[in-house]
């Protein structure tokens, strides 16, 4: 068996997805049965065969990468086993490290940003801040007044069918327990890369 020398940044996807792309043999069953593919720029076969040949800065440049559901269909099809879907979450992340994420889905990284801020914050989801934070963080991230006017059709409907509730709900009582995940989940990701 030789082996090959891996460029650092194919080395950091294989590291961060626990799997070797280079097992891939581009039978394309991830992309057949990827149910976002239809409507990717670049589908998970040939993103595969993106990383294989070291050319992961424009791999985690594609839209792509930030449509996948991370329904893991791509990973159960694949018959070499090799973990496509991390492979996709290990671009986001490589992606979003180096500041190289497409404009197009620079709100899909404001909103899971801010989703796990408010989760930090609070040890759960609220909503309503959310929301708030969402829509003021996506508007200085594209100055889109119609994207930060485009929901509030819907607040008076949901408002009607008591679905959008202005009281917060209360915080988790041990928000220290919350912190440690948190901690926990970092140091790992710290020990990994």
């Amino acid at each position: 068996m030789s082996t090959k020398i891996l460029s650092p940044d194919v080395q950091r996807v294989e590291e961060l997805a626990h799997t070797h792309v280079a097992d891939c043999y581009q039978c394309g069953k991830c992309s057949a049965g990827c149910p976002m593919a239809d409507q990717m720029d670049v589908i998970p076969s040939t993103i595969m065969r993106m990383v294989q040949m070291g050319d992961v800065d424009d791999a985690a440049k594609t839209t792509a990468v930030w449509q996948c559901l991370a329904c893991l269909t791509c990973s159960a099809r694949c018959p070499k086993s090799v973990q496509v879907a991390e492979v996709m979450d290990a671009l986001k992340q490589i992606g979003y490290e180096k500041k190289i994420v497409n404009k197009q889905v620079r709100r899909i990284v404001v909103f899971q940003k801010t989703f796990i801020d408010t989760v930090r914050r609070n040890g759960r989801l609220n909503e309503l801040e959310l929301t708030g934070f969402f829509k003021f963080n996506g508007f200085l991230s594209d100055f889109s007044i119609p994207k930060l006017l485009a929901d509030g059709k819907f607040a008076i409907p949901m408002i009607l069918r008591n679905k959008l509730h202005f009281k917060p709900g209360s915080p988790v009582k041990d928000k220290a327990v919350v912190r440690r995940i948190f901690e926990k989940c970092m140091k790992e990701t710290k020990s990994e890369s």
